[in-house]
């Protein structure tokens, strides 16, 4: 019979007391996994670049302080509103629950925050959504906060600068949470009206009612690189199409790419950004914070190159991301009404118009020249054996298509300050035809709209060498409204063949487009000046050169349709051009003979910094003299203009 026996446990009489050492464990590591590339990232290495994954560059989503504190400038935040709070009016099943789980979750009281800061020194009203508050939906406090908000920075007549993250309307209050829709578009038309800036930053995602209103009424509107953006998000669309969206549908770049971005900013770009911009608006140079980082400054022209990041360019490479200012653009100028002398000390600023109506002849710098200049230098006298025979009208023209005069994109560089190009007609596409944005001249902030053929083969076909289509006039329109509602002048370089013709052109409405730039340019309240560099080809050039001055470079054609098409119209001869282009009388001495164009400026040195600054120091003038005048003086001058071209002198009864 077994026995059961319990086993007693014996001790080591040779060991003593257990000694304690001493261990140092590893420190616990968060990682977050990118719901782009679906790669892990250390919590504090993605925090340290701003929430921005490391490895694909997609930007996460962000809570709004923490949004805040990126974007203003250090201590500078005045918070509004804060405590403001809504009801379950409504009494709508489990509401109240959501509220309170997501004011414990956020420590916030509702899904958008807003007050008072500065942006680069630049005073200016702020509110940034929360997308951790019930998705950052729209109800009665977003609404009501947004209001106040606008009506702040009326009373106190400065910019407003948004960033939106929402889900839409917020369906637990009912109908009074869409017409939220209404109300804050009410006052941001107010604010407008009082010719104040809005700029809207659009981040992932942004749908809904809130897309459907404010966040797409700004000035100015800057998206983050993959920013979903949309009315109906991509799931509802595809359940009532019942088809696969293409890749990248509702996204920043295919906004960009269809007109309704002006520009696509990575994240640690935004601040220096927004600040520019700011600063540009009130008439001077950005400067950053002490201490603070400065992206690399790219040039305006480089907008069809590669960018930096993950941010994509538009359809036929027309669209930009990340900072694209020139070189220039830390020139002189003003932050709200001032601007820095040497020392760094703020001097007042004058916004009066200088001068009147120019008189008489003009000094030597930025003077133009006598048509009969020759591009070299002095005019020798006629019949002289020194004399250099003058090129044919068609000459200039093969010279001004051949390239070798440079575009218009690199002397916007030259001749203005910090030129930030914006995107976008609002309503189909993004022209590269036709660039614009806004400028320093001398310490005046302008408006600069320009045609541009591209530089090398691929940037030509990219920019239709130089032919707009009718979102790029209707481009065009959308930034002389702007500058209008701002009140600042307008700058013209035209440098194309004509108007594309196409069939989508016309299937959108390519004459609709250009006749209603020629009504809006009409109409204008603030000074427009436009200059011939090129070639000036038919109603497409017409389109961006019917305003109080035109000038044209010696070197300039100016024509109502081309040599080629006028010899094969009236000829059924293509060989005749040259001829043709002698009897069309296409010189800037023609046309200055004729009445059509006001000057000529020798384009001698042309992509040298000597003949930027000469024709910069021409173009500020010329504005200065025209601002001078009233409004109502303004618009009868520049109808008299058009009204005496072909009329009593060329008409007979």
């Amino acid at each position: 019979m077994a026995t059961n026996r319990k086993k007693t446990k014996s001790v080591n009489v040779l060991e003593g007391a257990v000694t304690e050492v001493p261990v140092e464990l590893p420190s616990r590591h968060v990682f977050v996994k990118c719901p782009n590339c679906r790669r892990v990232t250390d919590a504090d290495i993605l925090a340290d670049n701003l929430d921005v994954c490391p490895r694909c560059g997609h930007p996460m989503r962000l809570r709004a302080r923490r949004r805040l504190a990126m974007t203003v400038d250090a201590g500078s935040f005045e918070e509004m509103d804060a405590e403001l709070r809504v009801r379950d009016f409504l009494r709508f099943p489990g509401y109240e629950e959501k509220l309170r789980s997501a004011r414990l979750r956020t420590g916030e009281n509702d899904a958008v925050l807003t007050g008072v800061a500065s942006i680069g020194g630049c005073p200016t009203g702020v509110f940034v959504m929360d997308g951790e508050f019930m998705m950052g939906s729209m109800g009665a406090v977003v609404g009501e906060k947004l209001c106040r908000l606008f009506e702040r920075a009326l009373e106190l007549r400065i910019p407003v600068v948004g960033f939106t993250v929402s889900g839409g309307a917020r369906m637990q209050e009912g109908t009074t949470s869409l017409v939220q829709m209404a109300k804050v578009s009410a006052a941001v038309r107010r604010h407008s009206e009082a010719g104040l800036l809005y700029v809207v930053v659009l981040t992932d995602p942004t749908s809904g009612g809130v897309t459907a209103s404010f966040a797409m009424e700004g000035d100015v509107t800057l998206a983050e690189p993959g920013a979903l953006v949309a009315f109906a998000g991509p799931r509802v669309v595809e359940q009532t199409t019942h088809k696969r969206l293409p890749a990248g549908f509702q996204r920043s770049e295919f906004l960009l790419e269809h007109g309704f971005v002006d520009r696509i900013v990575e994240r640690r770009d935004v601040p220096s950004m927004l600040g520019r911009l700011l600063a540009l608006h009130e008439g001077g140079a950005y400067r950053a914070p002490d201490g603070a980082d400065v992206p690399e400054v790219r040039a305006a022209a480089d907008v069809l190159g590669e960018p930096s990041g993950a941010a994509g360019t538009g359809k036929d490479g027309a669209g930009a991301s990340g900072v694209a200012l020139s070189a220039g653009g830390d020139g002189g100028g003003a932050v709200r009404e001032a601007a820095r002398d040497q020392e760094g000390k703020r001097v007042r600023l004058s916004t009066e118009g200088v001068g009147a109506a120019r008189e008489g002849s003009r000094g030597q710098e930025g003077t133009p020249l006598s048509p009969d200049v020759g591009r070299e230098g002095g005019a020798p006298a006629k019949g002289s054996p020194s004399a250099t025979p003058a090129p044919s009208a068609y000459e200039l023209l093969s010279r001004v298509r051949g390239g070798e005069r440079g575009t218009v994109l690199p002397l916007m560089e030259q001749v203005f300050d910090g030129f930030l190009e914006l995107h976008g007609d609002r309503l189909f596409g993004d022209d590269a035809a036709i660039v614009g944005g806004i400028a320093l001249l001398g310490n005046r902030p302008v408006t600069v709209i320009g045609t541009e053929r591209g530089r090398d083969t691929k940037e030509r076909v990219a920019r239709n060498f130089g032919s707009a289509n009718p979102e790029g006039y209707r481009k065009a329109q959308r930034l002389m409204r702007e500058a209008e509602k701002f009140g600042r002048p307008v700058v013209c370089l035209v440098d194309t063949s004509g108007a594309y013709c196409g069939v989508g052109a016309e299937e959108r409405g390519q004459g609709e487009a250009i006749a209603s730039s020629l009504v809006e340019m009409g109409g204008l309240r603030v000074p427009v000046v436009s200059v011939i560099v090129g070639e000036g080809g038919s109603g497409g050039a017409l389109a961006l050169a019917a305003g109080d001055r035109t000038l044209m470079l010696s070197g300039a054609v100016y024509s109502v349709v081309s040599p080629e098409g006028a010899a094969s119209i009236l000829w059924k001869d293509t060989s005749r051009a040259a001829e043709a282009a002698e009897a069309l009388r296409v010189t800037a001495r023609d046309l200055v003979e004729l009445g059509i164009v006001d000057d000529v400026v020798d384009d001698a040195g042309l992509g040298g910094e000597g003949f930027a600054r000469s024709l910069s120091a021409r173009l500020a003038e010329e504005v200065d003299a025209l601002a001078g005048l009233g409004v109502d003086e303004l618009l009868e001058r520049r109808y008299d203009r058009f009204r005496r071209m072909g009329g009593d002198a060329l008409c007979q009864e």
